[in-house]
């Protein structure tokens, strides 16, 4: 016979308390969550799985169109100008990764600084990336036009070339003037990056090192850079993607000119789609940056993980 004792009631009052605090917490977890995974789902898995679909049919802006296999992927790969818009897609991405980095590291290191002002130094650096896109490149466009370029005027002015470059007729030319807009745009990110990384290492390292006769690269090389690695990583990830999928400045700059020499995948996804009405060439075009964007990824999330071991 089992007799229960009362020191046996409170502790299972007790358990019961507790496991309810626990379901509780739980239900408190997942209701928080229920925001971003309703975000996830209906703005990004829906609109992902729903492009898929469209890249297997022949649909168009006025037919709901039939299941085509990969036919369409094909049709897309037999035109010329895919291949050059996934050559410009890539000059772009790395083009203005590498002109964001030589501009935004020095610029980290100068707001590291303890200098007068510091506080309002940062908040003008970081204009050009709140600057809505849009704004920024027209500025640009009105930079680099055949007709009232003032970049063109100052370089007559101050008598370097009286013969300056059409810009955005050139096609080497209008892919440099995007990169140096993108470039413009982007900068102040790859800076506060690596400002947020400096602030993160202990200033006695720093110091230490200092004091045993270690120059600058040799404490960025041996000490900086291994120490904030991952945030590295991780802006240079986020530059990459924001970089690649940009279709703001080259849609606004050239739209693509002159004669697709400055053309971009998004850019051309969003013309054959939805300016020309091919809704499922549009959809695969648009998908095609998805190899290059998941290999980038894993090559550098792997190379975290193995720095990280």
């Amino acid at each position: 016979m089992h007799v229960v004792t009362t020191k046996t009631v409170p502790r299972a009052r007790a358990a019961g308390i507790f496991l309810s605090y626990k379901a509780r917490e739980h239900i408190l977890a997942y209701l928080l969550l229920a925001p971003s995974l309703l975000y996830l789902t209906l703005l990004i898995a829906v609109p992902f799985f729903y492009a898929i679909y469209l890249s297997l049919s022949d649909a168009t802006v006025s037919s709901p169109g039939h299941f085509v296999g990969v036919a369409t992927f094909q049709q897309v790969m037999a035109d010329s100008t895919f291949w050059l818009s996934l050559r410009n897609t890539l000059i772009f991405t790395f083009g203005s990764l590498l002109g964001q980095s030589l501009i935004g590291t020095p610029l980290g290191f100068l707001l590291a600084q303890d200098v007068p002002g510091r506080k309002i130094i940062r908040a003008i650096v970081v204009l050009p990336w709140t600057i809505p896109v849009a704004l920024s490149t027209i500025a640009f466009k009105w930079i680099f036009d055949t007709e009232f370029s003032v970049l063109n005027w100052a370089l007559r002015t101050w008598h370097i070339t009286s013969n300056p470059p059409i810009w955005l007729a050139d096609p080497v030319w209008a892919m440099v003037a995007a990169i140096v807009n993108n470039v413009w745009i982007g900068f102040p990110f790859a800076a506060v990056v690596l400002l947020a990384g400096l602030t993160s290492i202990p200033v006695e390292i720093l110091e230490a090192a200092r004091v045993d006769g270690a120059g600058f690269l040799r404490r960025f090389h041996s000490i900086i850079v291994p120490m904030i690695a991952p945030i590295l990583f991780v802006g240079a990830l986020f530059t990459i993607v924001f970089n690649m999928t940009n279709l703001s400045v080259i849609f606004i700059l050239t739209n693509g000119g002159p004669e697709n020499y400055t053309q971009i995948l998004p850019t051309w996804a969003f013309n054959v789609g939805i300016l020309g009405g091919s809704l499922s060439s549009g959809a695969a075009i648009a998908l095609f940056l998805l190899p290059p964007l998941f290999v980038i990824v894993v090559l550098m999330l792997r190379t975290l993980g193995a720095r990280e071991w």
